[in-house]
């Protein structure tokens, strides 16, 4: 079964079923594997390196809202300037990637172009078995660009090919791409803890 699995009564019903199912993924997250995501992304920023992201419809938003909260939050009261590219951002690049070549590649084909050795790519997929997603992490192993997967179900493919996997358990497409934005904004967040002056962080709003 997944959920949901029987209709409610009332949405208040819905509301504490999906609060629940929601403290479950959130329960679900490996705290190790957040320490090395954190990590990883603060290594690539104070390097000057880039971090890629991509996903598709719901993921793809949660791409590009990572590109605003990383490259403008994560630098907020810091000395940080992370380099972050959304893959998912440009319509007219994708479009004529798809038309020309194949919808399986619009990432691998920006990667290709731009990401170098050293650079990172982010991919954030429910399912974790997107074919443009997979081959995009196919191509990062293969480029010395490590690659951190956000999944949720029973984590595809991208889940075996990533250097570290942020799995969410859970069935439900919402809930776990609630999931997945409140991963980036736990990452940006942090980031930003851990890099500006300890007594300018009462004085701002997160």
């Amino acid at each position: 079964m997944t959920f949901p699995d029987k209709p409610y009564g009332s949405i208040g019903d819905f509301v504490d079923a999906y609060a629940d199912q929601t403290a479950r993924a959130f329960a679900s997250i490996d705290r190790k594997k957040m320490a090395a995501a954190a990590d990883c992304l603060n290594t690539a920023y104070q390097s000057g390196q880039i971090v890629y992201v991509c996903g598709n419809g719901g993921s793809a938003a949660i791409s590009n809202h990572f590109h605003c909260d990383h490259l403008k939050g994560v630098q907020t009261d810091t000395a940080i300037k992370p380099r972050v590219v959304s893959l998912s951002s440009t319509v007219e690049t994708l479009t004529a990637i798809a038309n020309d070549i194949s919808y399986d590649d619009v990432f691998s084909y920006q990667l290709k172009t731009m990401a170098k050795s050293g650079d990172v790519l982010i991919t954030v997929s429910s399912s974790g078995d997107s074919e443009n997603i997979i081959k995009a992490a196919t191509w990062a192993k293969n480029n010395n660009v490590r690659v951190i997967s956000f999944t949720g179900f029973s984590g595809g493919r991208s889940a075996d090919l990533a250097d570290i996997n942020l799995h969410v358990e859970g069935d439900n497409y919402g809930v776990i791409e609630d999931a997945h934005q409140s991963i980036m904004h736990i990452l940006a967040q942090y980031l930003r803890l851990a890099a500006m002056p300890a007594n300018l962080i009462d004085e701002r709003k997160f």
